[in-house]
């Protein structure tokens, strides 16, 4: 796992085994708050103990950013932690995460003492916060990449710990094109000096935008490979044709998954755009 201090007493968890994806932790004058965990014990674990032990900083909340296993799986490493997250990622989690934890069990012994652990304070409707010392985080909505998924803003800081709807390369498998673009339009208003994507390196104050820009072009090209596709008689068969090169991103993002990442976007795009109807 690689350690990264983004602002004073704010940290940056970066995964070795899956995919770069992100936690991250705010420590506070007597406790700290962990903003998603990481999929395999090992690594939750290290977190807890670098807070914890090294830095004598118990964790008194766990914030989930979205159901998804690997943000949310590490959270049972925290059994004294309050659980935050939206409605709805306590439903996913009690239902599809249940479902998904028992099949990657059945793949990985690793992962036979992990066992989910559902949010203890949820939000629907406009948001939450909570003070850290002299620090608010501002728990909002930000759906797209999953319908629960939420960002954490350091307000002072300016900050944003963004969950999935920000990564190197975007997936919408589980989620929707449409509140993915208005989720990822509303991020360069946050005037932000740091952004944790829910994958990879961080992003810098001069490059959100750009950054941002970039996703929302790919987003568009896929559209426009997707509404081509529909014409053709073999609409899979042109679809598998489309890199991920073509459409802006390169393949060895998140460790070499981009490409299949991407094909899969491609399907699941097609599918609800015109399956569904």
């Amino acid at each position: 796992m690689v350690r990264e201090r983004v602002a004073n007493d704010v940290y940056v968890f970066t995964s070795e085994l899956y995919a770069q994806v992100n936690a991250g932790a705010v420590v506070g004058p007597e406790w700290s708050v962990v903003i998603d965990t990481l999929a395999y014990p090992g690594e939750s674990k290290e977190i807890r103990d670098f807070l914890e032990d090294y830095l004598n900083s118990p964790v008194r909340y766990v914030i989930n950013t979205h159901y998804h296993a690997d943000h949310s799986l590490g959270t049972c490493w925290f059994p004294e932690a309050i659980v935050l997250g939206h409605t709805l990622c306590r439903q996913l989690l009690d239902t599809r995460g249940r479902a998904a934890l028992k099949d990657a069990q059945r793949q990985n012994r690793d992962l036979l003492d992990v066992h989910i652990v559902l949010p203890d304070v949820t939000f629907n409707e406009g948001g939450l916060s909570i003070r850290v010392g002299k620090r608010t985080l501002q728990l909002m909505h930000i759906p797209g990449h999953s319908a629960d998924g939420i960002g954490v803003l350091l307000v002072e800081d300016r900050a944003l710990f963004a969950g999935d709807i920000m990564m190197p390369l975007l997936y919408l498998v589980d989620g929707d094109y449409d509140v993915m673009v208005a989720s990822l339009k509303k991020i360069p208003h946050m005037h932000l000096e740091n952004l944790v994507q829910g994958h990879g390196e961080v992003i810098l104050r001069g490059e959100v935008p750009s950054v941002v820009k970039a996703n929302l072009d790919y987003l568009a090209t896929i559209r426009r490979h997707v509404r081509k596709a529909a014409r053709r008689r073999d609409p899979e068969g042109y679809l598998a044709t489309i890199s991920v090169e073509s459409c802006g991103k390169s393949r060895i993002l998140l460790n070499g998954l981009a490409e299949e990442l991407h094909t899969r976007n491609l399907l699941a795009l097609y599918q609800s755009l015109y399956r569904e109807s």
